[in-house]
Order: structure tokens, then sequence, then C-alpha cells
């Protein structure tokens, strides 16, 4: 079909109400748009039939995922003049567009022309499958944790690294530090803001590949136990605390913190564990945390948040990252956290936001797997790896725009008489 790029970019202009930022190329060669901008890339007519059959963000995503759309150039200017198009104009499309609209069947007959005849393309096999019992309940989230975490830890440590720490680092220096120097900055401050001293007890929630539990033992000398529901982590974290000769000291256990009852512990860290927790299971989080830790005990809650809505039962959850990346995960307002937390019994005594710190990680993470593209595909699918191209480079994006954020929630369970232990200067943690 000649001009199907001039033809199709015309389409998405009536459709939008805007014309596409981008240049365009379609899958016959021809190609539309300004020229001093990435290339948006249709490599066959398969992508079109699933923005038919599934229009939206899901459609481009399995079209993504699948490799049917590509991008040449840089991936963060292309998804940075995408965004006001799909937001700003795809947000206004159903009033535009109704049913009772003649447009609607004029288009869509010029999009099938377009298209060609096609059933609905399956889904990549990347995406998770439909989740069944209870959201939240123990099976459903060992499954949602198995579909983003046991994709090979080979695979995770191309992308983050050494320091194998799936959270935000914390940057003195951006021009200067090292991603593997953020990491081990991060780990520090939260030792510092737990207060740790030799001999305590610290639970890790959601411990990962072992990380903070072995830096809290090494540097702090603490007894620590690290809980994670994935096994894959688990087996390389449990490798990792007999490499640093610190099994007398570390614990790494395949649990899920609901099953936690060996309590008290002096100190617990949960670094980028509660946004799998879900809105509704929140407080049961809070209170198990706050049962688990002794009075005069801390809690350093380190957390995605999302901004809050003015009509928070209209929030919708991204289909991108609900069907590819973390099935069931739940972001919510800081201050909701704040109140959860409160509520459970905890005083909370602190909270840093580090927004940027994590924009300069997943920048750095996107780096590290665009530099090994060809071993990472070697680990896993050309799928997954799209995926996570694609999820952290948006999600750098979000995170300098602040549509998105993270924040170090530092809080405590007072003894009697209201005695939290807490130094009178902020910053002075472990005074």
């Amino acid at each position: 079909m000649a001009d199907a790029a001039g033809r199709l970019a015309a389409l998405v202009g009536e459709v939008l109400g805007a014309p596409l930022p981008l240049r365009l190329r379609a899958w016959d060669g021809s190609e539309t748009g300004p020229t001093d901008t990435p290339v948006l890339v249709l490599r066959s007519r398969r992508a079109l039939h699933r923005l038919l059959w599934k229009p939206g963000e899901l459609g481009l995503a399995r079209a993504w995922v699948a490799g049917d759309i590509t991008v040449e150039g840089d991936l963060y200017r292309a998804l940075d003049l995408m965004a006001p198009v799909v937001w700003q104009h795809g947000e206004h499309l159903p009033e535009r567009l109704s049913l009772r609209d003649p447009r609607l069947f004029r288009l869509a007959g010029r999009a099938l022309a377009l298209a060609g005849p096609s059933l609905p393309p399956p889904p990549p096999p990347e995406e998770a499958p439909a989740s069944h019992g209870v959201k939240h309940s123990l099976r459903r989230d060992r499954e949602a944790i198995s579909h983003h975490y046991n994709v090979g830890n080979d695979f995770y440590a191309l992308v983050l690294g050494p320091s194998l720490v799936y959270s935000c680092g914390y940057w003195a220096d951006p021009d200067a530090t090292t991603l593997e120097q953020a990491q081990a900055a991060k780990l520090d401050l939260i030792c510092r803001k737990l207060a740790l001293r030799p001999g305590q007890r610290l639970l890790d929630v959601g411990c990962g590949w072992g990380s903070m539990v072995l830096h809290a033992a090494e540097h702090y000398g603490v007894e620590a136990v690290g809980v994670t529901i994935s096994t894959e982590q688990a087996d390389l974290a449990r490798k990792r605390v007999v490499e640093a000769g610190l099994t007398d000291r570390v614990e790494i256990r395949v649990q899920d913190y609901r099953q936690i009852d060996d309590g008290p512990f002096d100190a617990i860290s949960s670094i980028g564990m509660a946004e799998h927790v879900g809105t509704e299971a929140y407080r049961i989080y809070a209170e198990q945390l706050f049962g688990l830790v002794r009075p005069g005990g801390r809690l350093l809650n380190h957390q995605i948040a999302r901004r809050p809505q003015a009509d928070e039962s209209a929030y919708v959850i991204d289909e991108f990252i609900d069907r590819y990346v973390f099935p069931d995960g739940e972001l919510a307002p800081v201050g909701t956290t704040v109140t959860l937390l409160e509520r459970a019994g905890f005083e909370v005594r602190d909270v840093e936001s580090i927004r940027e710190h994590y924009a300069l990680t997943l920048r750095s993470w996107v780096s590290n797997l665009e530099q090994n593209w060809e071993q990472a595909l070697r680990l896993v699918s050309p799928g997954r790896a799209r995926v996570w191209r694609l999820y952290m480079a948006a999600s750098a994006l979000a995170f300098e725009q602040n549509a998105i954020g993270v924040n170090q929630v530092l809080a405590v369970r007072n003894a009697a008489g209201g005695v939290s232990g807490m130094p009178l200067v902020r910053g002075t943690w472990g005074a």
C-alpha cells in the first residue's frame, strides 16, 4: 500500500486532534513527519491490528513488546514528545468520537483499509496470565512476584549492576557518583536512620537479593533476617551470604510478611516492597510490622508514591505496568501511607522525598541494558528485554516530571509514656 505512513499520520491527527509529533515510518518504507525527531517505526500491519482490537495504552504496549513498533533514536525524547498527545489529547477522545458521531465509522473504515482484515493478534507471551483468586491473597501475591522477579538473576545483575539493589540510589553528586556508590550510600542512609548497632536484630521485608541485610550485618554488626517470596531471589541471596562469610548473622527466608511470627525486632526496613502490598491490604501490612518491632524500635519504609487524585475513586491502574511489569501492584499518595502507618500505631518522625534520585538510578539501569543489549537477549526473550527498557525509560521521565515520587518514611513504635528514643535534632539519627 503506497504511502501508508502519510495516510496513518493523517488518521492519527484526525482522531487525536493534534499532529503526530514524531517522524513516522510505516511497513511499506514510506515516511512522514518532522525530520529532527526520533522515528516511530511500525514494522508491520500487525501493529495497527493490535491498536484496532485493543485501542489505547494496552494495544500500544502489546505492539511494543511484540516488536511490531519500535523507536529509532532517543527513546526518552520520543516518550517525552508523545506524552502530551497521549494524555492531553487522548483523554478527550471519548467525547470527540462518541458512538453517535458518524465520523467514528468513517475513521474506523479508513483504519481497517490500512490494516487489512485480521483476527485479534494474541498477546505477547511476556504478558502476565489472568490472575485468579482473591487479590493480594498469599497465593496470588506469590504468582505476581514470580512474574516480575523470577525472570533470571543474571538478567537483573546485568541491569542493576553488582550491587543488585532494585530501588533508587542516593546520589550525592550526579556527575561524580557511580551507580554502585549511590546504592551503597542509600543502604548506609537507611542503616543510619534506623540507628543500627552491633547485636541488634534487623528485619528486611522484601529483601530482594540480600543487599540490605548484607550491608547492615557487615558494616553495623546486626543480626539480620531477610524475607522474600521470590525463590530465585532467595537462592542468590543465600549464595551471597555464604560468599560474604555472614551465615552466622544473616538469614534469608522464602516467607510472606504476613507469616513472620518470631518478633520482636529492633528495627525493620522495607525498601521498594510496599508497592506490592495493595491499597486494601496496606492496613494489615502496617499493623503486622508494628507488631513485629519492639517498643522504641524503628521502621524505615521506602516506597514509590503517586500524586493524589481529585477523585480517588476514579484512579485507574496503568495497564502496561499491571499486565507486563508489576501485576497487582498499586501506588498510593505519600499522605495515605503516612496515615495508615500512624493508624497502625507508629509515630512518623521523618519523611524524605528522593524523587530525583530515582530518575538518575533508572537512567543508569537503562544505560546498562542498552549497552549490554545482545547479552540481555541471550538471558531473556526479546519481548522481556523490551518490557524492561520501556518501563524503566518511561519511569525515569515520570520521576523527573513529578508524575510519581519516592519517599523514605521513618517511623517509631514508641515505648511506654510516648518515649520515642529519637534524637532532638533531625539528621542525627543514631544520637
